[in-house]
């Protein structure tokens, strides 16, 4: 999975523009190639001059502003560490990159060249000799090696599980870099995975402690750099000149505006009516009710600002209220069930969301990873040798989350919530929800953003009715981080992203080393040895259908654990900007393409001169 673009980006495909084709021993081919691809071919053939979504003359100049929410104290977003500035990955370039209408495609950017055997038990790197720092200094095999171990000895523990079957980076000479894995490995990906290394300069960080947070702002390789900041307030990043790869083909026609401004917000209240007064030019929104209600007036009407819904192929993961199973509370499956009937998505959805949403019930949603009905007979072998760890249910039922009828009134599922609770040892005493020793079932919802406490209230209502104590709490930025890094909540609002090739990166998530391990993503503490083994047949994969098979599996599994109340989805973006934008005609599959948009002259001129008469 694609970890280091600011774009949200989805892979899965891959294979090779083969350049060459040469023997290494019986039954095994080296390629060398200008791309990779997961499964199949690269949509771009070698030499290609830009990709198909991309305006390669759009005009370069101008200025954009955004808007990020809470605070920063950190330009260091490799640490578990302090809170990043946003913007930070425009700072850096990686080995290779993908495109965004592919699912999983890496095309050579610092690496110009990628060499490797067909059983992919290693990979070599050839460097671009036009690659270089900001400072001018050229990028060297020995950057590459540095950035490796700094990671994973210094860095957050996501690198370690994601990049844990390589076994050694070795200087080749002649600016060439080995990747060498596991012995025995069968994880096809890490060819991709490691190309997606960004690229840290050693010469810069030697004699500083990379574990720490830092605001003084770093040598980077990428197509912009910090300019100038306030810090938690604001960061400005300037389109850097005589940027190496400016021409390079996964680069014509992007990274157009000279200056990217980054404000920051107390919330997205504030931040709304910082946008309409013209305060910044770009704004997603996720809020229905803002949506349905506050984007409207005679900027809209004017046509100065534009509201747009795009469509998107993204898959959109799992949002939803995490339990964090390290509380005893939570221990039981049954407890974690009998919570989730409190919600009433569906009363949601008609009262507070404009019917805008759908339910999700997958982790891997708006997919064809998302396990669906009953196991196929595929999934079935994967799943039978796990019995023993596994809900019946996985085995027996389609998975539905609670389901409501809207109205509000949730005594039936109030009724089987009572039974599930009074199986786990819960009991009604005097209204309150006890076990036999006489606690009160209760518990904390972490909060970031004060705009979630509609939503939350009527699910606390909701448990009350079920003699269940729940009390909201909302946080500032920097407490939030912290407290999520080190698992200290009971139940928060989380978020996993998916790609279209889930990989590595599920061992972050849901694996047991991960769920022991503070700053990984395994936030509910998941420990289950056939989730474990779930999740090695995902990143070991051999193609594509057995990906799909091993992920619905997982999927499942995951599912029926009750880790997580499933909360909604929506496969458009939400847009609002001030009209002095224009954009490529096609729009990729799997991502908005923001970067690729140009700020438009004449539509300025036009915009600022009926805004002036406005005034």
């Amino acid at each position: 999975m694609k970890i280091f673009r600011q774009v949200i980006s989805l892979f899965f495909a891959v294979s090779l523009i083969t350049v060459s084709s040469i023997p290494v021993f019986a039954g095994t081919e080296l390629i060398k190639a200008a791309s990779i691809a997961m499964n199949g071919s690269a949509k771009y053939p070698d030499g290609f001059s830009n990709f198909d979504y991309v305006n390669p003359d759009a005009p370069k100049g101008g200025s954009v502003r955004l808007n990020s929410i809470g605070t920063y104290d950190s330009f260091n977003s490799f640490i578990a560490k302090g809170v990043s500035a946003d913007g930070l990955g425009m700072i850096y370039e990686t080995l290779t990159t993908g495109s965004s209408d592919e699912a999983f495609t890496e095309y050579g950017l610092i690496a110009d060249e990628i060499e490797y055997p067909e059983d992919r038990t290693w990979v070599i790197y050839h460097l671009n000799p036009k690659a270089k720092f900001h400072d001018g200094e050229p990028i060297k095999v020995e950057d590459v090696i540095f950035t490796f171990n700094v990671l994973l000895e210094k860095g957050a523990p996501f690198y370690k599980s994601y990049y844990g079957d390589i076994v050694e980076v070795k200087d080749l000479g002649d600016r060439r870099v080995k990747f060498q894995f596991r012995e025995g490995t069968t994880n096809r990906e890490l060819v991709l995975i490691t190309g997606q290394l960004p690229v840290l300069p050693k010469h810069y960080w030697e004699g500083k402690d990379f574990s720490k947070s830092t605001l003084e702002p770093p040598l980077g390789s990428g197509a912009y750099r910090i300019k100038d900041f306030k810090a938690g307030k604001y960061i400005t990043y300037e389109r850097v000149k005589n940027y190496w790869a400016a021409d390079h083909p996964v680069n014509k026609g992007s990274n157009n505006f000279d200056t990217v401004r980054y404000d920051y917000y107390r919330d997205s209240t504030v931040a709304l009516e910082a946008f309409k007064a013209g305060e910044y030019d770009f704004r997603e929104e996720n809020n229905s009710k803002m949506w349905a209600s506050m984007y409207s007036g005679k900027n809209f009407e004017e046509e100065l600002t534009v509201r747009a819904e795009i469509p998107h192929e993204l898959p959109r993961g799992m949002q939803g209220f995490a339990f964090n199973l390290r509380r005893p509370i939570f221990k039981d499956r049954k407890v974690r069930e009998a919570i989730g009937y409190a919600f009433d998505f569906e009363w949601s959805n008609k009262n507070l969301f404009y019917g805008q949403y759908r339910r999700t019930d997958s982790f891997f949603e708006n997919s064809e990873l998302a396990s669906s009905g009953l196991p196929s007979p595929e999934e079935l072998a994967i799943l039978e040798p796990l019995r023993k760890d596994l809900p019946e249910e996985v085995f027996s039922k389609k998975f539905r989350p609670s389901l409501t009828d809207g109205s509000g009134n949730i005594r039936s599922q109030r009724r089987v919530a009572s039974k599930l609770l009074k199986e786990a040892g819960w009991e009604i005493k005097d209204g309150k929800r006890v076990n036999s020793a006489g606690e009160v079932l209760k518990f904390e919802i972490l909060l970031i953003s004060p705009a979630f406490e509609r939503i939350v209230l009527p699910f606390k209502k909701n448990l009350e009715l079920m003699g269940i104590e729940a009390s909201v709490r909302v946080v500032d930025t920097s407490q939030y981080v912290n407290r999520i890094r080190s698992f200290d909540f009971d139940m928060f609002v989380m978020v996993i992203g998916q790609s279209l090739s889930p990989g590595n990166e599920q061992d972050n998530y849901w694996s047991c080393k991960a769920g022991k391990t503070g700053g990984t993503r395994n936030f509910m503490g998941i420990c289950n040895p056939a989730i474990d083994k779930l999740i090695r047949l995902v990143i070991e994969a051999p193609d594509r259908e057995k990906l799909i098979t091993s992920t619905r599996a997982l999927d499942r599994a995951l599912l029926w654990g009750h880790y997580v109340i499933p909360h909604w989805h929506i496969n458009y973006y939400r847009l609002a900007y001030w009209n002095k934008f224009s954009r490529p005609e096609i729009t990729p599959k799997y991502g908005l393409g923001f970067f690729t948009w140009w700020v438009d002259a004449e539509k300025q001129k036009t915009m600022l001169e009926k805004k002036q008469n406005l005034n």
